[in-house]
Protein backbone atom coordinates (compact mmCIF):
# COMPACT_ATOMS: atom_id res chain seq x y z
CA UNK A 1 0.00 0.00 0.00
CA UNK A 2 1.26 3.38 -0.76
CA UNK A 3 0.19 6.48 1.66
CA UNK A 4 0.85 10.08 0.68
CA UNK A 5 1.26 13.52 2.99
CA UNK A 6 1.90 17.11 1.58
CA UNK A 7 1.76 20.35 2.93
CA UNK A 8 1.47 23.75 0.67
CA UNK A 9 4.70 23.14 -1.20
CA UNK A 10 5.43 19.52 -1.64
CA UNK A 11 3.50 16.30 -1.66
CA UNK A 12 5.72 12.91 -0.83
CA UNK A 13 4.39 9.19 -1.12
CA UNK A 14 5.72 6.43 0.41
CA UNK A 15 5.43 2.50 0.27
CA UNK A 16 4.64 0.69 3.46
CA UNK A 17 6.51 -2.70 1.79
CA UNK A 18 10.18 -1.56 2.88
CA UNK A 19 8.86 2.01 4.43
CA UNK A 20 9.99 3.09 0.94
CA UNK A 21 10.28 6.69 -0.46
CA UNK A 22 8.66 6.72 -3.94
CA UNK A 23 7.57 10.43 -4.93
CA UNK A 24 8.67 14.02 -4.35
CA UNK A 25 7.08 16.55 -6.26
CA UNK A 26 6.18 20.51 -5.87
CA UNK A 27 2.92 21.28 -5.40
CA UNK A 28 2.90 23.74 -8.19
CA UNK A 29 5.09 21.45 -10.69
CA UNK A 30 4.65 17.87 -12.46
CA UNK A 31 8.45 17.25 -12.54
CA UNK A 32 9.52 13.91 -10.42
CA UNK A 33 12.80 14.33 -8.33
CA UNK A 34 12.56 10.61 -6.84
CA UNK A 35 14.23 7.81 -9.70
CA UNK A 36 10.52 6.25 -10.58
CA UNK A 37 12.55 2.41 -10.33
CA UNK A 38 12.77 1.14 -14.00
CA UNK A 39 13.62 -2.51 -13.55
CA UNK A 40 15.61 -1.99 -16.69
CA UNK A 41 18.32 0.17 -14.89
CA UNK A 42 17.59 -0.86 -10.86
CA UNK A 43 14.49 -0.96 -9.35
CA UNK A 44 13.90 0.74 -5.95
CA UNK A 45 13.44 4.43 -5.33
CA UNK A 46 14.84 4.62 -1.77
CA UNK A 47 15.40 1.52 0.43
CA UNK A 48 16.13 1.58 4.10
CA UNK A 49 19.55 0.28 4.46
CA UNK A 50 19.31 -2.06 8.25
CA UNK A 51 20.88 -3.56 10.09
CA UNK A 52 24.13 -3.22 7.47
CA UNK A 53 25.06 -0.94 5.55
CA UNK A 54 27.04 -2.23 2.29
CA UNK A 55 28.43 -5.61 2.00
CA UNK A 56 29.88 -8.47 4.39
CA UNK A 57 33.16 -10.52 3.49
CA UNK A 58 31.46 -13.51 1.89
CA UNK A 59 27.85 -12.15 2.83
CA UNK A 60 28.52 -13.02 6.59
CA UNK A 61 29.53 -11.98 9.87
CA UNK A 62 30.44 -13.37 13.31
CA UNK A 63 28.51 -12.54 16.38
CA UNK A 64 29.28 -14.53 19.92
CA UNK A 65 31.56 -17.39 17.90
CA UNK A 66 28.77 -17.69 15.34
CA UNK A 67 28.39 -17.33 12.06
CA UNK A 68 25.82 -15.52 10.12
CA UNK A 69 24.80 -14.80 6.56
CA UNK A 70 22.79 -11.36 5.49
CA UNK A 71 23.21 -10.25 2.15
CA UNK A 72 23.62 -6.80 0.85
CA UNK A 73 22.10 -3.88 2.59
CA UNK A 74 20.24 -5.84 5.28
CA UNK A 75 16.68 -6.85 5.54
CA UNK A 76 14.62 -4.07 6.23
CA UNK A 77 14.03 -2.99 2.64
CA UNK A 78 12.62 -5.66 2.10
CA UNK A 79 10.48 -6.43 4.86
CA UNK A 80 6.72 -5.04 4.80
CA UNK A 81 6.21 -1.88 7.98
CA UNK A 82 3.42 -1.21 10.33
CA UNK A 83 2.06 1.92 9.67
CA UNK A 84 2.31 3.50 13.48
CA UNK A 85 0.94 6.92 12.80
CA UNK A 86 -0.24 9.36 10.23
CA UNK A 87 -0.93 13.26 9.86
CA UNK A 88 -1.26 15.18 7.02
CA UNK A 89 2.15 16.07 6.97
CA UNK A 90 4.32 13.69 8.65
CA UNK A 91 4.08 9.65 8.85
CA UNK A 92 5.42 7.08 10.53
CA UNK A 93 6.28 3.54 10.04
CA UNK A 94 7.47 0.54 11.73
CA UNK A 95 9.26 -2.64 12.10
CA UNK A 96 10.17 -5.56 14.62
CA UNK A 97 12.14 -8.07 14.82
CA UNK A 98 10.85 -11.73 13.30
CA UNK A 99 10.93 -15.45 13.66
CA UNK A 100 12.84 -15.22 9.93
CA UNK A 101 15.36 -12.06 11.28
CA UNK A 102 16.39 -13.26 14.52
CA UNK A 103 17.85 -16.33 12.29
CA UNK A 104 20.12 -13.85 10.47
CA UNK A 105 20.06 -10.81 12.80
CA UNK A 106 20.13 -12.04 16.59
CA UNK A 107 18.86 -8.75 17.97
CA UNK A 108 15.54 -8.25 19.40
CA UNK A 109 14.33 -4.24 18.34
CA UNK A 110 12.16 -1.52 16.66
CA UNK A 111 12.91 0.16 13.68
CA UNK A 112 10.77 3.34 13.35
CA UNK A 113 11.08 5.78 10.38
CA UNK A 114 9.26 8.65 10.02
CA UNK A 115 8.54 11.13 6.95
CA UNK A 116 7.84 14.74 7.69
CA UNK A 117 7.27 18.27 5.94
CA UNK A 118 8.46 21.56 6.46
CA UNK A 119 7.80 23.77 4.01
CA UNK A 120 9.73 22.48 0.99
CA UNK A 121 12.08 20.24 2.77
CA UNK A 122 11.32 15.98 3.67
CA UNK A 123 12.54 15.31 6.94
CA UNK A 124 13.20 11.37 6.96
CA UNK A 125 14.04 10.23 10.54
CA UNK A 126 15.83 7.13 11.83
CA UNK A 127 14.69 5.64 15.59
CA UNK A 128 16.21 2.34 16.53
CA UNK A 129 14.80 0.51 19.97
CA UNK A 130 17.43 -2.22 21.55
CA UNK A 131 14.82 -4.92 22.79
CA UNK A 132 17.72 -7.21 23.66
CA UNK A 133 19.22 -8.55 26.64
CA UNK A 134 22.20 -7.16 25.81
CA UNK A 135 23.88 -5.03 23.23
CA UNK A 136 23.13 -4.63 19.88
CA UNK A 137 25.28 -3.60 17.16
CA UNK A 138 23.59 -2.61 14.02
CA UNK A 139 24.53 0.66 11.08
CA UNK A 140 21.70 2.32 9.10
CA UNK A 141 21.63 3.93 6.26
CA UNK A 142 19.65 5.71 3.12
CA UNK A 143 19.58 5.21 -0.57
CA UNK A 144 17.70 8.03 -2.05
CA UNK A 145 17.64 8.39 -5.92
CA UNK A 146 16.90 11.20 -7.89
CA UNK A 147 16.01 11.73 -11.34
CA UNK A 148 19.25 13.04 -13.26
CA UNK A 149 18.22 14.58 -15.30
CA UNK A 150 15.13 15.56 -14.20
CA UNK A 151 13.53 16.33 -17.25
CA UNK A 152 14.08 14.34 -20.83
CA UNK A 153 14.77 17.70 -22.49
CA UNK A 154 17.46 18.17 -20.47
CA UNK A 155 21.54 16.58 -20.93
CA UNK A 156 23.14 14.79 -18.17
CA UNK A 157 26.83 15.63 -18.35
CA UNK A 158 25.56 19.63 -17.28
CA UNK A 159 24.74 18.12 -13.80
CA UNK A 160 26.74 18.72 -10.48
CA UNK A 161 26.77 18.26 -7.22
CA UNK A 162 27.49 20.89 -5.01
CA UNK A 163 29.32 21.01 -1.18
CA UNK A 164 30.33 23.61 0.88
CA UNK A 165 33.45 25.11 1.41
CA UNK A 166 34.58 22.08 -0.20
CA UNK A 167 38.12 21.59 -1.99
CA UNK A 168 38.12 17.87 -2.14
CA UNK A 169 36.47 14.75 -1.09
CA UNK A 170 38.27 11.41 0.47
CA UNK A 171 37.03 8.41 -1.38
CA UNK A 172 37.57 5.04 0.32
CA UNK A 173 37.60 2.63 -2.66
CA UNK A 174 35.60 -0.07 -3.39
CA UNK A 175 37.24 -3.02 -4.37
CA UNK A 176 35.53 -6.89 -5.35
CA UNK A 177 37.35 -7.75 -1.74
CA UNK A 178 35.92 -4.78 0.29
CA UNK A 179 36.80 -1.31 0.90
CA UNK A 180 40.10 -0.16 1.04
CA UNK A 181 41.66 2.16 3.47
CA UNK A 182 43.93 3.70 0.90
CA UNK A 183 41.71 6.88 0.25
CA UNK A 184 41.93 8.40 -2.89
CA UNK A 185 41.70 12.46 -3.18
CA UNK A 186 38.67 13.58 -5.41
CA UNK A 187 39.71 17.92 -6.10
CA UNK A 188 36.61 20.13 -6.55
CA UNK A 189 36.73 23.06 -8.42
CA UNK A 190 34.41 25.61 -6.79
CA UNK A 191 33.19 23.15 -4.42
CA UNK A 192 31.22 21.02 -7.81
CA UNK A 193 31.92 17.92 -8.84
CA UNK A 194 30.73 17.26 -12.34
CA UNK A 195 28.41 14.72 -12.72
CA UNK A 196 29.26 11.87 -15.66
CA UNK A 197 28.87 8.38 -15.88
CA UNK A 198 32.40 6.79 -16.46
CA UNK A 199 33.06 7.94 -12.51
CA UNK A 200 30.63 5.02 -11.17
CA UNK A 201 32.59 2.12 -13.58
CA UNK A 202 34.12 1.66 -9.60
CA UNK A 203 30.77 1.56 -8.10
CA UNK A 204 29.86 4.02 -5.82
CA UNK A 205 32.76 7.18 -4.48
CA UNK A 206 32.37 6.41 -0.48
CA UNK A 207 33.09 9.55 1.18
CA UNK A 208 34.65 9.83 4.69
CA UNK A 209 35.35 12.86 6.74
CA UNK A 210 33.43 15.38 4.80
CA UNK A 211 33.56 18.56 6.98
CA UNK A 212 30.32 20.07 5.48
CA UNK A 213 27.61 17.47 5.32
CA UNK A 214 25.48 19.15 2.35
CA UNK A 215 25.47 18.08 -0.89
CA UNK A 216 23.18 19.70 -3.65
CA UNK A 217 22.33 18.25 -6.97
CA UNK A 218 22.29 20.90 -9.85
CA UNK A 219 22.11 21.35 -13.56
CA UNK A 220 23.38 24.39 -15.59
CA UNK A 221 20.47 24.17 -17.77
CA UNK A 222 18.26 25.08 -15.10
CA UNK A 223 17.31 26.77 -11.20
CA UNK A 224 15.77 23.46 -10.19
CA UNK A 225 17.57 21.97 -7.13
CA UNK A 226 17.88 18.93 -4.86
CA UNK A 227 19.73 19.59 -1.54
CA UNK A 228 20.45 16.61 0.97
CA UNK A 229 21.80 17.68 4.32
CA UNK A 230 23.28 14.87 6.98
CA UNK A 231 24.41 16.28 9.64
CA UNK A 232 24.68 13.33 12.24
CA UNK A 233 25.89 10.67 9.51
CA UNK A 234 29.90 10.10 9.41
CA UNK A 235 29.41 8.96 5.80
CA UNK A 236 27.96 9.49 2.15
CA UNK A 237 27.52 7.61 -0.74
CA UNK A 238 26.97 8.58 -4.41
CA UNK A 239 26.04 6.18 -6.63
CA UNK A 240 24.97 5.39 -10.34
CA UNK A 241 25.13 2.27 -13.20
CA UNK A 242 27.64 2.88 -15.02
CA UNK A 243 25.34 1.98 -18.49
CA UNK A 244 23.43 5.21 -19.16
CA UNK A 245 21.41 5.28 -16.09
CA UNK A 246 18.78 8.12 -15.35
CA UNK A 247 19.34 8.47 -11.87
CA UNK A 248 22.18 9.32 -9.14
CA UNK A 249 21.80 8.26 -5.50
CA UNK A 250 22.83 10.98 -2.36
CA UNK A 251 23.24 8.18 0.11
CA UNK A 252 24.04 8.85 4.25
CA UNK A 253 25.17 6.59 5.80
CA UNK A 254 26.25 5.21 9.67
CA UNK A 255 28.27 2.33 8.45
CA UNK A 256 29.85 1.14 5.35
CA UNK A 257 30.41 -2.42 3.94
CA UNK A 258 32.93 -4.69 5.49
CA UNK A 259 36.93 -3.22 4.84
CA UNK A 260 39.32 -5.94 2.83
CA UNK A 261 41.19 -6.85 6.43
CA UNK A 262 38.14 -7.05 8.13
CA UNK A 263 38.35 -10.11 10.71
CA UNK A 264 34.33 -10.29 9.83
CA UNK A 265 33.61 -10.26 13.79
CA UNK A 266 30.58 -7.93 13.80
CA UNK A 267 30.96 -5.58 16.67
CA UNK A 268 34.75 -4.75 15.52
CA UNK A 269 33.14 -3.91 12.14
CA UNK A 270 33.95 -0.37 11.08
CA UNK A 271 30.64 2.68 11.45
CA UNK A 272 29.03 -0.35 13.40
CA UNK A 273 26.87 1.17 16.46
CA UNK A 274 26.27 -0.43 19.73
CA UNK A 275 23.62 0.29 21.86
CA UNK A 276 23.18 -0.59 25.27
CA UNK A 277 19.93 -2.48 26.60
CA UNK A 278 17.20 -0.78 26.34
CA UNK A 279 18.81 2.15 24.52
CA UNK A 280 17.37 4.32 21.62
CA UNK A 281 19.37 5.83 18.68
CA UNK A 282 18.21 8.03 16.65
CA UNK A 283 19.39 10.32 13.77
CA UNK A 284 17.58 11.85 10.57
CA UNK A 285 18.44 13.74 7.11
CA UNK A 286 16.47 16.01 4.83
CA UNK A 287 15.81 16.46 1.26
CA UNK A 288 14.70 19.84 0.05
CA UNK A 289 13.78 20.78 -3.23
CA UNK A 290 13.67 23.82 -4.98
Amino acid sequence: MIHSIENDFIKVQVKEFGAELCSIQKKNDTVEYLWQADKNYWNRHSPILFPIVGKLLDDEYIYNNKTYKMTQHGFARDQLFKLHSKKDDEIVFSLNETTETLKIYPFKFELLISYRLLKNTLEIGYKVVNHTLDKMFFSIGAHPAFNWPLSNQEDKENYYLEFTDTKELERLPLTPLGISSNKEIISLVNNRLSLNETMFIDDALVIENLNNKSIVLKSTENKRKIEVSFENFPFVGIWSKPQGSPFVCIEPWCGIADGIEHDKNFEDKKGIITLEKDGIFQSNYQISIE
